[in-house]
């Protein structure tokens, strides 16, 4: 429960601190516009990696591990084996209904590079890369029963959220604090799922023997497990 609450917490805490300085105009917009100079370089490669984080491509994603987690839930019998993909249904049908008011609220304009606009702050690339990509791993990873494939299947979910995050700051569509914020912002909902996920696993059957098998006890009696 303390790791949870950290996890919670620290970002909670490091976003309302960027947005703090956004809304203020803050001295940590300086280094960011610095960084951002150093950065920003539209190429088609920045463009490529800044596209996995629109909804047409992440959301899709992120359906087809819950169809995947369904099945193979109901089908090795896991209690509440509807759980964890429901819960990461409705954390990703949140996230613009908590992004696009805060975009409004601080109406950060872009760089440069974009047309003169409000609304860039945070990322909604990032927040919906880091749920959709981080979702998706989280509820495929207890499938996986080899180590080498949960490591492998969580370094891809990185690599790709990173290659997002880079891409949106290379093609100047974002400031580098924009970016930021997106991960503090997405890591909320992927500790809540990562909970539900934890607790709905322990609580599976255990395998060769299905759920409700009696248990012999010491005495030589037969009880329900």
């Amino acid at each position: 429960m303390l790791f949870l609450a950290l996890v919670l917490v620290l970002p909670v805490l490091l976003l309302a601190l960027i947005t703090w300085q956004v809304v203020t105009d803050g001295p940590l917009l300086r280094p960011d516009a610095e960084v951002s100079r150093a950065l920003v370089h539209p190429d088609g490669f920045s463009q490529f990696l800044s596209d996995l984080g629109n909804v047409q491509v992440a959301v899709p994603v992120l359906v087809l591990a819950l169809t995947l987690a369904l099945w193979l839930g109901r089908v090795r019998g896991t209690r509440r084996w509807w759980l964890p993909p429901l819960a990461a249904a409705v954390l990703m049908a949140l996230v613009p209904a908590v992004v696009v008011p805060l975009k409004e609220w601080t109406g950060r304009p872009g760089t440069p590079v974009v047309p003169p606009a409000t609304g860039y702050f945070p990322s909604g690339h990032t927040v919906t890369a880091l749920v959709a990509y981080g979702s998706a791993a989280l509820l495929l990873r207890p499938r996986l029963r080899s180590p080498a494939a949960r490591r492998a299947l969580a370094a891809g979910c990185g690599v790709l959220v990173l290659g997002v995050s880079y891409g949106l700051v290379r093609h100047g569509y974002h400031w580098p604090l924009d970016v930021v914020a997106g991960w503090c912002l997405g890591a909320v909902p992927l500790a809540v799922l990562a909970r539900v996920a934890s607790r709905t696993e322990r609580g599976r059957p255990e395998q060769g023997r299905p759920a409700g098998a009696d248990v012999v006890g010491r005495d030589g009696r037969s009880r329900p497990e």
